[in-house]
């Protein structure tokens, strides 16, 4: 039975990406590809859904990056917002919107949501210290300052979390600070100033009986999100900077303060389907999904925006008073990087020159042949690390040879022997029965997996179906038979249209572009639904071909890879240029 039975639509969102550089395949197998396999499946299946993200363009990695290159936060987000929504569409994330904090929109909707926490009593002003530089004359939220970490020692930590232990504390036990600033690298001194602050403890009830509401999440999720439940404190949600969403409050000191990213950008997914009713005239439309208890809201994200997703954003949505909450949190570990001449694992950094963006990537390779990998390759329970070798051998034994080598060579001898159309079967014998009989036993498992969130069982299941078809095609040797034997090899190539019919479907979710050659092939459809749902067309893989079927010529789907050109690439990467 699928998980969401008891609902009427699900909200799919995906991290909202800064808007300060590329996207990267660790940012695409943490959060947007698996948020993208499990929309296309609900789509198919004619489930009515929304799949929400957008760029998060305000917080100090983006006037930073302006200061650092001498031009304005917008003309940065402006650049990257366009370049990532381009990467995003070339590798076949198939958003429904894909919108902007910037939007007037956002700061409506980000203001509604503090004044209604702030008189509910949730949110406080107070006095605190925080790092100023006499030479800038101006205070240094969190990136504008640099020092030791306090934990681990690490001399290039930022105001408020180290980037090499992930340490967070307080930005007045940051060691031997320094401004970082460009032009001004001086030793700044700790300064009071005032910020409003979410009082997250007064939630520590409510959030407690909805994550235990929910056991099915994985350890990963629950561990973090336990453990800053456990030690709920109020929360500072405002930086001094003029780039941002205004503090909606008649008060002085709100003057030269806005937000702070980590209140206003989750609040982006509300922004987002607001915009996207709001195009199609329809401004209140965006409500069923977030009010309606029979909507059904789903984050993939990252491990290190658990914090945010499972304590922060739900306690912004708690003190509005009417919006539903997530059912799940779907939290991948990270996608590091294996460096051939080491042989070692590294955590991608764009520093290190290793990281490989997906603008580099989709330029070298087919949108399928990278969805692939990085699916079998996803997260979900550990750190996984990017290796070319493997991208190498999975994608060819894999995609190409099990599955993209049986669809040719059954449509091949089909349309050769049988005037291009699916031949009448003879009588079944017990291996006919047993391979169709596992059309809908694998189907069902991928479902069952998919609506479960586990994606790499979900292409194993898919792959195995692969599997089965080539023993019982090479069992049956039809291309023996076909002299001998008509009727046998009408029968044998019958039921493997059924299989092909069955992988098309199968496929779809995963390597989108290959399943829409081969939909054309089989002269079959595959729904793509949207917000209002639509036709079944996972239920439809299992209903196979009609004997008579038309089929056009076929195509090689999934081409091999070759490995010298690998070769090439993966040098390009170690000498830094595949960002």
């Amino acid at each position: 039975m699928s998980a969401d039975t008891k609902f009427e639509r699900t909200i799919i969102t995906g991290a909202l990406p800064y808007a300060n550089g590329h996207i990267h395949l660790g940012h695409i197998a943490g959060a947007y590809l698996p948020a993208d396999i499990f929309a296309r499946f609900k789509r198919l299946c004619g489930h009515p859904m929304l799949y929400i993200c957008g760029s998060d363009e305000y917080g100090v990695p983006i006037t930073l990056t302006a200061l650092k290159e001498g031009i304005s936060p917008q003309e940065v987000i402006d650049r990257y917002h366009a370049a990532n929504d381009e990467s995003f569409a070339r590798l076949g994330i198939s958003f429904d919107l894909y919108g902007r904090t910037s939007w007037p929109i956002h700061t409506e909707t980000t203001q509604t949501f503090f004044l209604n926490l702030y008189r509910g009593g949730h949110i406080e002003k107070r006095e605190m210290e925080l790092w100023y530089s006499e030479q800038s004359d101006r205070f240094l939220p969190d990136r504008y300052v640099k020092g030791t970490c306090p934990k681990c020692g690490f001399e290039e930590a930022t105001g408020d979390e180290c980037e090499n232990c992930g340490a967070q504390y307080s930005a007045n036990d940051l060691i031997a600070p320094r401004a970082n600033i460009p032009g001004d690298s001086s030793t700044p001194i700790l300064k009071k100033t005032v910020h409003w602050f979410l009082r997250l403890q007064d939630f520590t009830g409510e959030l407690r009986t909805w994550l235990e509401g929910h056991p099915e999440w994985r350890a990963n999720v629950k561990g973090i999100a336990y453990s800053w439940v456990d030690d709920l404190r109020a929360r500072c949600i405002t930086r001094d900077t003029d780039w941002g969403v205004p503090i909606p409050l008649d008060d002085a000191d709100a003057a030269g303060k806005r937000f702070y990213v980590w209140f206003d950008n989750a609040i982006g997914y509300v922004t987002n389907t607001r915009q996207y009713y709001r195009d199609r005239g329809e401004p209140d439309g965006w409500e069923r999904w977030w009010k309606d208890p029979a909507s059904r809201l789903i984050h993939f994200i990252g491990k290190d925006n658990v914090p945010f997703h499972a304590v922060m954003f739900p306690t912004y949505l708690m003190g509005q008073g009417d919006y539903i909450l997530a059912d799940n949190v779907v939290g991948n570990e990270y996608l590091n990087i294996l460096n051939r001449e080491t042989g070692k694992t590294e955590k991608g950094s764009k520093s290190k020159g290793n990281m490989i963006s997906v603008r580099w990537f989709t330029s070298k390779f087919s949108t399928d042949a990278i969805r692939y990998y990085i699916c079998a390759i996803m997260p979900e329970s550990r750190d996984a690390a990017f290796d070319w070798d493997e991208f190498f051998n999975r994608y060819n034994g894999e995609l190409s040879n099990v599955v993209g080598n049986f669809i040719h060579r059954s449509l091949t001898m089909t349309v050769k022997n049988f005037a291009g159309q699916v031949p009448g079967p003879g009588p079944f014998d017990d291996d006919d029965r047993a391979m169709l009989a596992a059309i809908p036993e694998q189907l069902d498992g991928i479902a069952e997996a998919l609506e479960n969130f586990r994606f790499r069982q979900a292409l194993e299941r898919f792959i195995d179906l692969g599997r089965k078809a080539n023993v019982y095609f090479d069992g049956k040797q039809p291309w023996v038979t076909r002299k001998t034997d008509p009727e046998r090899t009408a029968t044998t190539l019958y039921v493997c249209c059924q299989v092909v019919r069955a992988l098309c479907t199968a496929m779809a979710p995963f390597v989108p572009d290959g399943a829409r050659r081969l939909a054309g092939i089989l002269g079959v459809s595959l729904p793509e639904g949207g917000p209002e749902g639509g036709e079944d067309g996972w239920n439809a893989g299992r209903d196979g071909l009609p004997a008579g079927a038309p089929l056009q010529e076929p195509e090689v789907l999934f081409p091999k890879l070759d490995k010298d050109y690998i070769a090439e690439c993966a040098d390009a990467h170690m000498r830094g240029e595949a960002f």
